[in-house]
This record gives structure tokens, sequence and C-alpha cells, in this order.
């Protein structure tokens, strides 16, 4: 059973979610790691999310950064979301994830820090 889901809505965010790669890795807890577009794969999203046994998610996505949202509107387990420097220096991002509708929680760490959501995660998986 996996403990984290690391899913990407780009290939490009590669190098934000390899900061948390790195603490997982040193903390030696099992996850795995997903490229799949909340806009462009909706179904498959939503397919993996229900056959997933993952514990925690983290979405890392970029600019509309829908992917966090769309996330939690699929599971009852902790989302958080990690907003990804792509325009307007990630705030289009980080606005798009920390202003969840009510009912659709989604934690936010702040720009490119997927080392933090890592963290985080971690802390989620010891409660």
């Amino acid at each position: 059973m996996v403990e984290i889901a690391i899913i990407m809505g780009s290939e490009s965010d590669m190098p934000v979610a390899e900061k948390a790669f790195d603490i997982l890795d040193q903390k030696e807890i099992e996850y795995e790691v997903e490229v799949i577009s909340a806009h462009r794969n909706p179904e498959k999203l939503e397919k993996y999310i229900k056959q997933s046994d993952a514990k925690v998610y983290i979405a890392i996505a970029g600019l509309a950064a829908a992917l966090p949202g769309v996330i939690a509107s699929h599971t009852d387990k902790p989302v958080i979301g990690v907003p990804v420097n792509a325009k307007l220096d990630g705030l289009d991002a980080l606005l798009s994830i920390v202003q969840m509708p009510k009912g659709v929680p989604v934690a936010c760490v702040g720009i490119d820090r997927a080392d933090n959501a890592a963290i985080l995660a971690q802390q989620i998986l010891k409660t």
C-alpha cells in the first residue's frame, strides 16, 4: 500500500516535485508519482483517485491549478496543494488552490514548496 500519491498536472512540474521526492526518500515513506491533468484528462484523474489506496495526496499544479480541488472533490482523504510558479510568480496558482469552495478542503503550502508538502504529508500520516 502506498502512503502518498504525488500527482502533477504536467511533466514541467517535475523540478518542483523532486523536492518532495527527496524528503520522502530520506524518511523512507512509500509514494507513487503520476502526471494527470485535471483539464486534459479528467476521466483518467477520477479513475486514478477512485482506485488509489494512497492515504494522502500531494497535487502539484501551476496556472489555474484546478488539480488539488478536483482531487479533493473525488476523495475524503487529505489533499495538499503545491502551487507552481509558472506565470504571475505563482500567485494565480496559489489563489486557485487556497480559494476552494465550502465542502472541498485543500491544504496549501507555499509556491514551489513541495518539500513542505512532503513534511506536512508525513505529519498527517503520523496522526
